[in-house]
């Protein structure tokens, strides 16, 4: 699934996510600072609009940095030659087999 998302910009998301989170919280913080706190309408409005403003630069910065590990990784993935030496090389033993010169 991941290799869909492979050159694309995951910021725009992160924000829509962010925005969304801001104003779900910020409503039910509101409600909760407005009920049981008796917070003046004013301060619970700025709250609102900067828990969105917040969450959605969250979002934003998340979803950059998510997004630039996609664009590296044919940069990481391309083929190299390395030089083949002898002390690389492995040898197979030879297969052993189980019928004896009898048989044949």
């Amino acid at each position: 699934m991941m290799k869909q998302f492979e050159g694309r910009s995951l910021a725009h998301p992160g924000c829509l996510i962010g925005v969304m989170s801001g104003l779900i919280l910020g409503i039910i913080l509101a409600g909760v600072l407005a009920v049981y706190a008796n917070t003046p309408l004013a301060n619970l409005l700025w709250m609102w609009l900067g828990l969105t403003v917040v969450l959605g630069l969250v979002g934003w910065f998340i979803g950059e940095r998510l997004s630039t590990p996609f664009r590296l990784l044919k940069r990481e993935n391309e083929v190299k030659e390395v030089p083949v030496t002898d002390e690389y090389v492995e040898t197979q033993p030879e297969a052993s087999s189980n019928i004896s010169e009898d048989m044949l």
